[in-house]
């Protein structure tokens, strides 16, 4: 054991000093931070000058009130219209497509931002533009549009113009979290779509990060020979324990400083993002997943004597921590369906699936308590396969070994 601490201690503390690791310490909760809420500055930002929008309207009558709303509705910072509309073909017998053609060129020489097509035969509006991803003029041209034909079916019926403001209601539903035992807990759907978020980005990144300093350090150790030298004051076994137990002592010390920086900003805004008892579950999840991760990494990674040879196969795990990710928002609908808790028991996905639902909803105990059996029992069959393919990969050369040489070696290690 004392060798195991001393590689630990050693692993640990040339980590820790290193730049790399003290930039990413730093750099890694502002970026997570300005994803979170540059995206949304962003998209609230109001434009700095008037664009032009063209209009195709073969029904006539929609030209004149579009107009009038959308230029005086919408005004820059100075007061001026956001929007200029420009009619470009108006009335019944006007050509489509000799109009759609020609509103096309002037957006290719930039004299329109886009134009949009209302035919009157459907409930479609044609905008085009070159950029389409530009919701929110689309959104502004259809609220626009559709309160001129409601206004306009209004007076059909023959009833006051100013009845659709006195129907119009403004409702707010805001998300209120029920605890298991139906109380009212402090936390709507922002902070646990947060909560929740933020910390399956911490364990990919922190599992990606120290993942590929462990594969990095056995790569290193093996072209620098130093490997050679190790093994000659310790076992195998006991370099390849110091190497996990002292990076797993960087991830910890990273999660812990990430910790001290989602307190001070919880306190600052007043706002509850997890409660203790989940954290303490996430903080369990993350150690488990942690320490599978690493053994997976480092048997991964042994028996290939370049770093390229590492990563193209370590990048694969890559995959496994990403799929969470991509489902978090189905799983926040749905956290108990059945394919959610399927993919909760599969050893790779346990730990990022398991702190996505804790903030979420809250498992059952048994769950907790069987998903947690299988990753200490996944954890020591890992650690095991991963020990016999360290003991030879270490000290191999030369041509990677293939599918069938590394079962040999883990069957007779």
């Amino acid at each position: 054991m004392n060798k195991v601490l001393a590689v630990a201690r050693w692993e640990y503390f040339e980590k820790v000093k290193s730049k790399a690791f003290l930039i990413g310490l730093l750099v890694t909760p502002i970026l997570m931070i300005a994803m979170g809420v540059l995206p949304g500055f962003f998209a609230s930002q109001e434009d700095e000058e008037s664009r032009v929008v063209g209009v195709i309207d073969a029904t006539g009558k929609l030209i004149a009130p579009f107009a009038e709303r959308f230029q005086t509705r919408y005004l820059l910072n100075n007061g001026v219209p956001n929007y200029v509309v420009m009619p470009l073909a108006v009335g019944p017998n006007i050509n489509l497509d000799a109009a759609r053609s020609d509103a096309a060129m002037r957006v290719s020489r930039d004299e329109i931002e886009g134009f949009f097509v209302v035919t009157g035969s459907d409930s479609v509006v044609e905008y085009h533009s070159k950029v389409v991803g530009d919701f929110r003029i689309a959104y502004r041209i259809e609220e626009t549009i559709k309160e001129i034909l409601a206004q306009e079916r209004v007076r059909t019926l023959g009833l006051a113009p100013g009845i659709l403001e006195q129907l119009e209601v403004h409702l707010n539903v805001r998300t209120v979290k029920l605890s298991a035992e139906g109380e009212k807990e402090d936390a709507g759907f922002e902070t646990v779509f947060i909560s929740a978020y933020v910390f399956l980005m911490m364990l990919f990144l922190l599992i990606i990060t120290s993942g590929q300093m462990l594969v990095r350090s056995v790569i290193e150790e093996k072209s620098n020979r130093i490997v050679e030298v190790l093994v000659s004051s310790c076992s195998p076994t006991e370099l390849m324990a110091g190497k996990v137990l002292g990076l797993s002592a960087l991830g910890l010390t990273q999660m812990a400083f990430w910790a001290v920086i989602g307190v001070a900003l919880s306190a600052k805004f007043g706002v509850t993002f997890v409660a203790l008892d989940q954290g303490l579950l996430l903080l369990l999840y993350f150690i488990l997943g942690y320490l599978f991760y690493a053994a997976v990494f480092i048997g991964a990674g042994s028996p290939f004597n370049t770093e390229q040879e590492a990563q193209q196969i370590t990048s694969y795990l890559v995959l496994f921590l990403v799929l969470p990710i991509v489902v978090a928002v189905p799983a926040m609908k749905n956290p108990d369906a059945l394919w959610i808790q399927i993919l909760s028991y599969v050893p790779l996905l346990t730990p990022t699936m398991m702190a996505l639902r804790i903030p979420i909803q809250m498992p059952s105990v048994w769950e907790i308590l069987s998903t947690v059996l299988v990753m200490l029992v996944s954890i020591y069959g890992a650690m095991i396969v991963a020990g016999r393919i360290f003991r030879i990969g270490i000290l191999s050369t030369g041509k990677s070994p293939s599918l069938k040489e590394l079962f040999r070696w883990i069957r007779t290690g």
